[in-house]
């Protein structure tokens, strides 16, 4: 399978990453490490988390993975901090930063972080200030590149425009909500700009929370699972073009609709790879098969008309 780089960065992986949302709330930890396990079997490498979910469940689940397998250099470990972990943890100052880097390495049990991104924009802070200090980070080895989420392409211009005039590291990746359902967010003038510039983009609820799935149909199949009360907003006609969409092609490929839409989502402009989270040996198996499936010309575009 071919590695995808990250931006202009070192990173090179494949079309996939492991969302770490789930470990320590959908799953626990012996659950996690066999799900886990199952997706580097698949040669997947890369794995995002974040030191809010959980309130650092996430990242220590993870940490405790790595240390029993002894495989941290042969993974790829993303995580994220500025969401709020408490009233006085949160955010993107240089004074916070320098404390969350550590808890966050403490908890992954590493010296080092792959990809350290700013969970969400933060208007107290400017990106100066932000950057100064992801870039000292990046000097003293404890972070190899840096990533933006939920930023806009002015945010993202904003930045790139210090770090060129500063020298200082850049945002090699930018994490949006983007999938065959939500496209405004990242579709437009973020995309021109990361494509423009070589923002590598990691784009999160690949599957809209389990709605791509389509086993949320209609309100009798909340009960699916705890996500299952975030469907509502899925249920109208779009989204019901969608599945229709999404269920045609399945019938023509034999695949799933969960993969279908990750494969879609691969093949869209800009995108390095997906992130996909996974409770179950058999869906680390399905999201493997959806970004190693190739869609006809035809097939995507079918799906992308469906979801306008």
């Amino acid at each position: 399978m071919t590695q995808r780089r990250l931006g202009r960065s070192d990173l090179y992986f494949e079309p996939l990453v492991f969302g770490g949302n789930v470990l320590g709330w959908t799953i626990d930890e012996a659950k996690a490490f066999e799900v886990l396990h199952a997706y580097v079997r698949l040669a997947f490498t890369a794995i995002d988390t974040a030191n809010v979910y959980g309130k650092g469940k996430s990242e220590t689940i993870l940490g405790n993975w790595m240390k029993a397998r002894g495989n941290r250099n042969k993974v790829l470990v993303f995580t994220k901090l500025g969401s709020e972990m408490a009233p006085d943890e949160k955010g993107l100052s240089a004074k916070y930063m320098v404390r969350a880097v550590e808890e966050s390495l403490q908890r992954l049990q590493t010296d080092h972080i792959d990809l350290y991104q700013s969970h969400r924009p933060d208007a107290a802070t400017p990106q100066e200030e932000t950057l100064e200090a992801y870039d000292l980070l990046v000097k003293a080895g404890k972070v190899r590149a840096i990533g933006a989420s939920n930023f806009s392409a002015e945010q993202h211009a904003e930045a790139a425009a210090i770090s060129k005039a500063k020298g200082l590291v850049r945002y090699e990746s930018e994490q949006p909500e983007f999938n065959l359902y939500v496209r405004d967010r990242f579709e437009g003038p973020l995309q021109d700009f990361c494509v423009a510039n070589e923002v590598g983009v990691i784009p999160f609820f690949s599957l809209a929370a389990g709605f791509l799935t389509g086993k949320y149909r209609s309100t009798a199949d909340f009960g699916k699972s705890a996500r299952g009360p975030r469907m509502e907003r899925f249920l109208n006609d779009k989204g019901f073009r969608v599945l229709a969409a999404l269920d045609q092609v399945a019938a023509d490929t034999g695949a799933t609709l969960a993969e279908i839409s990750l494969s879609w989502l691969t093949a869209q402009p800009g995108i390095t790879a997906p992130i996909a989270s996974a409770t179950s040996i058999g869906q680390v198996e399905s999201l493997g098969k959806g970004v190693r499936l190739t869609l006809s010309a035809a097939q995507l575009k079918a799906l992308t008309e469906a979801g306008k």
